[in-house]
């Protein structure tokens, strides 16, 4: 996969440095857990991914390549490191769009990075206590699978269950997204160039128009889709459909995994469904303004769009007709197929 490195635009514009610190600070480090606990809880989770690919392969069908994408248990500081790098990777198209029209000097290029940071930062620290694991496809050569293991102690304890059924039940999801990209290699150069070409719509005009619109929208409301939501001009608004359609095949994917596998290895994974489900809808006032801002509502949407398009394909077809999706780009489900899996049927098998 060939990748551009980050440039040092990305570097100057966004204080990551300042955006690590400020997150891990709001983060915090999650349960107390005895360095006993937290030792057996490291090696559960290894051990329930390295046991969960072959499940993972035999359910789907997909095979991953071998010795790929290694899977690291991580702290809350962790995640947080390894997503500013991602974020920085991901955003440097973005930034060498922007400056080589209109490059920021001076004090507001200090100031702004500043900024920028504060802001990533708030953000990073508010994820930082809710996920679970991640499959990171720009890691540098193939990826890498992050399982946070403060936060799958803390809802494990959370919501009663029993630790070795909610760890395994964690890394069958967890471990399809990583058997996805290993297995579908050409879905991270794909990724990737959605993410440029969506770079490539913004200019210094459009940055202007875009605060306008932030400024506009806190006054009437953010939308179900957050933030991201506001990108959209008829063109950004198609690229953002396209990815809203991968995205979603594949968190709902991940989920039929779950539900599809866990009865036959997780005796208590009714319990856990039940009470997980309930939970993804957010605790609290402020959990579930930051939810909606950050456009989590419409995450939520993606599992519950993506699982029903998949169960529905392979209801009709059989998983070995469903897994047509991954053979190429042209492939993958438009938003619109999302809700009407027949017409996907009928345009890719005819």
């Amino acid at each position: 996969m060939n990748q551009p490195e980050p440039s040092d635009r990305a570097s100057e514009m966004v204080d990551w440095d300042l955006a690590v610190r400020i997150a891990s600070r709001l983060a915090g480090q999650g349960p107390v857990i005895s360095p006993a606990a937290a030792s057996e809880a490291v090696e559960e989770l290894r051990a329930g991914a390295d046991r969960s690919t072959a499940l993972v392969r035999d359910f789907t069908g997909l095979v991953a390549a071998d010795h790929t994408a290694p899977v690291l248990v991580v702290d809350r500081p962790g995640w947080i490191q390894a997503n500013a790098d991602a974020f920085r990777h991901l955003v440097s198209p973005l930034v060498d769009q922007i400056s080589s029209k209109k490059p920021p000097t001076g004090v507001a290029l200090a100031v702004g990075s500043k900024v920028t940071g504060a802001e990533v930062g708030g953000q990073l620290g508010f994820l930082a206590g809710k996920v679970l694991g991640q499959f990171d496809p720009f890691h540098a050569p193939d990826g890498r699978l992050l399982l946070v293991a403060p936060n799958i102690v803390h809802v494990e304890r959370e919501i009663g269950a029993v630790p070795s059924d909610f760890r395994l039940w964690v890394c069958l999801h967890e471990e399809t997204h990583r058997v996805q990209f290993t297995a579908v290699p050409w879905m991270r150069d794909h990724l990737f160039s959605e993410v440029q070409a969506l770079s490539s719509t913004v200019s210094p005009s459009g940055v202007d128009e875009l605060v306008k619109r932030v400024s506009e929208a806190f006054k009437g409301g953010i939308g179900k889709g957050g933030i991201v939501e506001l990108l959209s001009t008829p063109e950004q608004k198609a690229i953002l459909d396209r990815v809203t359609g991968m995205m979603s095949l594949l968190e709902g994917h991940a989920d039929v995994v779950m539900d599809g596998v866990g009865p036959t290895v997780i005796p208590t994974v009714g319990d856990i469904r039940k009470s997980f489900t309930e939970r993804r809808k957010g605790v609290g006032a402020l959990d579930r303004m930051l939810r909606r801002l950050l456009g989590l509502d419409a995450k939520m949407a993606q599992y519950r769009d993506g699982a029903h398009f998949v169960r529905s394909v392979v209801d009709k077809v059989g998983m070995a007709e469903f897994n047509a999706v991954w053979e190429r780009a042209e492939h993958l489900p438009s938003k619109a197929e999302l809700s009407d899996p027949d017409a996907w049927v009928s345009r890719v098998l005819g």
